[in-house]
């Protein structure tokens, strides 16, 4: 666009948008390609918001159509606290002065507390200044097959008919929609007690789908401390390695640190527990 029209706003983004909204993010981020944001947004529409809270985010409207979104992901954790996901900011060349009205309107709720997941290298220093803080200085590559970790625990797929009296209700409502997004959800039984672990499948350059992410975990000792049983289970599922979210090297697990690869970020008063992806972008659009 070469000329900007004189009527600019930035509001909610509505159903009657995602089309629109769909074609603009399929423009700025074309190595996506256009399922991509068909999913995305599909996945956004599917899912309740919390009361009060947009379900899919902000959107600049010029005169001529929509010029810039972002796509934001808020849920009410187990814990009662809201969390947001922010997600997948464009905006059209010629309107780039006006960006930051999306990041505004997006930050303005102050008992929220914000991620960024996936920031690209060059948007570290923006999210420095807007008031984020790293809780993940990157991400750890474990080999948890080659631990002796987990003797005596069995291992097998969360079953929602067999599991849900002996987890917490808000826990069993969490694994069964990871269970719906196509995540791979384990527990680790040992006597009457139940530890769930959530994974997500990564197709890794070079490495190919040898590789899942730990998406969910209560605490990473869980992980650490069933490695060697859980690592013998995702053997079987063709899996090697596991990504762990991380500020350094990770005691009890054989593997290698990577500094500031994929490093989490995040904005508010309560820092999220690392190795928790729950309702995040690489959950619901598969980032």
């Amino acid at each position: 666009m070469s000329e900007k029209p004189s009527k600019l706003r930035c509001r909610p983004i509505a159903e009657a948008d995602v089309d629109a909204v769909t074609a603009l993010l399929s423009q700025g981020f074309p190595e996506r390609g256009s399922a991509y944001w068909t999913r995305a947004l599909a996945a956004l529409a599917r899912r309740p918001s919390p009361e009060g809270y947009p379900r899919f985010g902000y959107l600049l409207e010029a005169e001529t159509g929509i010029v810039g979104a972002l796509l934001l992901i808020f849920t009410r954790m187990t814990d009662g606290a809201v969390r947001c996901n922010v997600s997948s900011w464009y905006v059209d060349p010629a309107y780039r002065a006006h960006a930051a009205a999306l990041v505004s309107a997006a930050l303005k709720f102050k008992d929220v507390t914000y991620l960024n997941v996936s920031p690209a290298p060059n948007t570290w220093p923006i999210l420095d200044a807007q008031g984020y803080r790293r809780y993940s200085e990157g991400q750890f590559a474990a080999l948890p097959a080659l631990s002796l970790k987990g003797l005596g625990v069995r291992v097998r797929p969360y079953e929602p008919g067999r599991d849900q009296d002996r987890l917490p209700r808000a826990e069993v409502a969490l694994l069964d929609d990871h269970v719906l997004a196509g995540c791979l959800v384990l527990v680790c039984e040992e006597g009457a007690a139940l530890t769930p672990l959530v994974f997500l499948r990564r197709d890794v350059k070079r490495l190919g789908r040898v590789v899942m992410q730990l998406a969910y975990c209560r605490d990473t000792a869980d992980f650490t401390r069933n490695a060697g049983a859980v690592g013998r289970f995702l053997l079987r599922e063709g899996a090697v390695v596991v990504l762990c979210d991380g500020e350094g090297p990770i005691r009890g697990l054989l593997g290698r640190f990577f500094r500031d690869r994929a490093p989490k970020y995040f904005r508010g008063a309560d820092r999220p527990r690392l190795n928790d992806l729950a309702y995040t972008e690489a959950v619901l659009f598969g980032a």
